[in-house]
């Protein structure tokens, strides 16, 4: 049998890879892939070194070095939010109603 003989079967996942794996905080690590990815943008964007951009941020060169590597678990969102801050970007949380029975929480990045 060759490998053009070989069925292949594609199951389309869904818009968050974490609920996909089964993790049961995929909201959660969803949200601070996406902080953690406009750290790395942001650093990019300032052409810092991850040593300069630790001396920023008041941080350990080894924690930047694991957050731009998308390694942010043991980082709160509230932490990750701090530092998306002070790579001088703006942060907007608005609360309105809500359309279930839930409450939800989106992460929108402007450009």
């Amino acid at each position: 049998m060759s490998l053009k003989d070989t069925e292949i079967t594609v199951t389309e996942g869904s818009t968050n890879v974490y609920a996909d794996l089964g993790y049961a905080d995929a909201a959660e690590m969803q949200r601070k892939s996406q902080l953690a990815g406009e750290v790395a943008r942001a650093i990019k964007a300032r052409r810092l070194t991850q040593a300069d951009a630790a001396s920023l941020l008041g941080i350990d060169q080894s924690k930047i070095s694991r957050i731009t590597r998308g390694q942010f678990r043991g980082v709160s969102e509230a932490k990750l939010l701090e530092l998306v801050t002070k790579l001088g970007r703006d942060v907007k949380i608005v609360v309105g109603p809500v359309r279930r029975r839930t409450g939800k929480i989106e992460l929108e990045f402007a450009v």
